[in-house]
Parts: structure tokens; C-alpha cells; sequence
């Protein structure tokens, strides 16, 4: 079967023919209809990354049909399905287990013909989204949803700003947040990409290369009971002004760099809560696809590419110029 592999660090990104998986027990084999990219797969193939592991078939983020199915899991068998690449969370809902990981690496992932996978690990496709838009949802749609709900409990009339919309998880975001009621702003790089986030459903958004843009926020919104950002770096220092008392900042990454020195006292002086999180139980994956098909919510995608033309599709995502999710066209 032809799938995208890491093969080595001179050539991380090869279209090419391996052995096509066999499911054991409890596992099923799915042949994939499209599949999503994730920063993730970029990190990894320029080797910035935890764990990386040579060979191995790229991609956490897919959707097809189980073809074939192991003891234990014949019930999915010819089934439409989307794979939950959060794998071995653990016995406890607050955070991942030692044994937790995600599938794309170690474990071969979803930019193949086929993939091997839990039985576990699979959710029936909303029938309002084609396959394209199914593969967009799992990682970033999952991670978004914990964030926002679990970690920032999010409700109808709060305010919330979501920093660097734009990538999967920012436009997850703006779509859960607008969804459940929530006021939204956001700030962005690209004029493009904030006018965007308005047809979403955004009530306004600013630029964060400008040297106000904190001091717009203000004035735009007043407040803001929930903050969402990947990104730190420096701009975050301005973030616990931007709070209401009893405010929620919650973050999952660090693209623009660490944390900077900070004064904390607004953060003690006003209650706030500064949450860390990472993905998603499988729980949680339930719920947001229940979220998903109540709301009948369409992901966002920005290009779709063949199998063939991974390596694009990865640079593309190098230059973060996307609106929403990247996705290759598999079967």
C-alpha cells in the first residue's frame, strides 16, 4: 500500500509502498479516505520533536471504512468511521498517563491506504460531514474541545479571546466557542485570516503585531472570562490584564516561546487560573463529537491535497498561511 513515511532525517517526507497492516485482537484495519495534517507532523519532520522514531507513517488524523476486523471488534466491521489518536490516556480524566501517546509516532498513522488501530479508539462518522471534514476534526478538534470545556468550562455569555486564530485548533476554537453561546474575539498575523474568523462568528479581532493590541482588545471587549493560546512568547505577559476577575487562561503550546517574566499579582489579585492541557480522553472525544452532530458543525478547510503531494501540504503548514485544516485526499 503507498503511505507517507519519516523515513530518515535527510528525507523525512517519502511517498512510498509498505506492507499493508494486519489487525489482532480488538484491533481493526481502516482504509482511510482522507486524513488531516496537524503542526504536529511538521515538528517531526524537521526534528523537533519528542520521540521520533525511523521508519514511521506519518499522520494522527483520519476517516475511512473498517475493512477488516479482529476478535473482539467485528461490530465495526464495514463501518464509516473517524480514529480517536489519543491513545493509553490513562485511568484518570485530569491528565495523560506515563504510557499516553499519539498515533502518527510511534505507532504507523493515518496518511496511508490503511491503518491499524484499537477498536477502542473509533467513532461513527457524523453523516453531515463528507470525508474530508471528517478527517479534519480528531487532534485539533479534540484538543480545542478539552480546553475550552473541561479545562475553561466555557458557557453561553462568557466573553472569550482566542489567540492566533487561524491554525486547526484556533478555528476549533472560534467554532465550540460560538457554538455554545460565548462571545468571541480573536487576534491573527493576517487582516485575511481576522475577516475570516468574523464570518465564523467572531465579534471582532486585532492584529498582535501591533503595538496596541492589547489596549484594542480592551476597548473592544472590555474583559475577557476565558483565554485560549498556543502560542506565549512575549505578548503573554499582557494576557492577565486582559482578564475578568475569576478568569480562565488556558494554553497548550508554545510556538512563540516561554513564558516571560510576569507579574503575577493580577493573577492572584483577581482569581485567575492558569491551565495547562494536552489532548483529550476518549470520553471527552464522545462528547465533542455529540457536540458536533447537535450543532451540525462543518470543520474548516483551507486545501485538500493528494496522498501523494504530503510533502506540499507540510510546508504549506510550515509558513502557517492556512485558515483551518490541511487535508490529503487518501482513497
Amino acid at each position: 500500500m503507498k503511505a507517507i513515511v519519516l523515513e530518515s532525517a535527510e528525507n523525512p517526507v517519502v511517498y512510498k509502498d509498505v506492507d499493508k497492516p494486519v489487525p489482532g485482537a480488538g484491533e481493526v484495519l481502516v482504509q482511510i479516505k482522507a486524513a488531516a495534517l496537524n503542526r504536529r507532523d511538521y515538528w517531526i519532520t524537521i526534528g523537533k520533536y519528542a520521540g521520533i522514531k525511523y521508519p514511521t507513517i506519518l499522520g494522527a488524523d483520519g476517516a475511512g471504512i473498517v475493512t477488516e476486523a479482529g476478535a473482539g471488534a467485528e461490530e465495526w466491521l464495514n463501518k464509516e468511521v473517524i480514529i480517536n489518536p489519543s491513545i493509553n490516556w490513562g485511568e484518570h480524566a485530569e491528565f495523560q498517563s506515563k504510557e499516553f501517546k499519539i498515533l502518527g509516532l510511534p505507532d504507523d498513522g493515518t496518511l496511508a491506504k490503511y491503518v491499524k488501530v484499537s477498536a477502542a479508539q473509533l467513532h461513527s462518522k457524523p453523516a453531515h460531514l463528507n470525508w474530508q471534514q471528517a478527517a479534519a476534526l480528531p487532534l485539533a478538534g479534540l484538543t480545542a474541545y478539552r480546553a475550552l470545556f473541561s479545562k475553561a468550562h466555557a458557557k453561553a455569555g462568557d466573553k472569550v479571546l482566542v489567540v492566533g486564530v487561524g491554525a486547526g485548533t484556533g478555528t476549533f476554537l472560534l467554532q465550540w466557542a460560538v457554538a455554545a453561546g460565548c462571545q468571541v474575539f480573536v487576534t491573527s498575523g493576517s487582516g485575511e485570516k481576522i475577516e475570516k474568523a468574523k464570518q465564523l462568528g467572531a465579534a471582532a479581532g486585532v492584529s498582535y503585531k501591533a503595538q496596541d493590541w492589547a489596549e484594542q482588545l480592551k476597548q473592544l471587549a472590555g474583559g475577557f472570562d476565558i483565554v485560549v493560546d498556543s502560542a506565549l512568547g512575549p505578548n503573554f505577559v499582557k494576557i492577565p490584564d486582559l482578564c475578568n476577575p475569576g478568569g480562565r487562561i488556558v494554553f497548550f503550546g508554545g510556538t512563540a516561546g516561554d513564558i516571560p517574566e510576569i507579574n503575577a499579582r493580577p493573577l492572584f489579585w483577581k482569581q485567575l487560573q492558569l491551565l495547562g492541557t494536552t489532548m483529550g480522553t476518549n470520553n471527552e472525544f464522545s462528547a465533542m463529537m455529540n457536540f458536533v452532530k447537535e450543532h451540525q458543525i462543518t470543520p474548516v478547510i483551507d486545501e485538500v491535497f493528494p496522498l501523494a503531494e504530503a510533502k506540499q501540504a507540510i510546508d504549506k503548514m510550515g509558513k502557517s498561511s492556512q485558515f483551518g485544516k490541511l487535508v490529503l485526499q487518501v482513497s
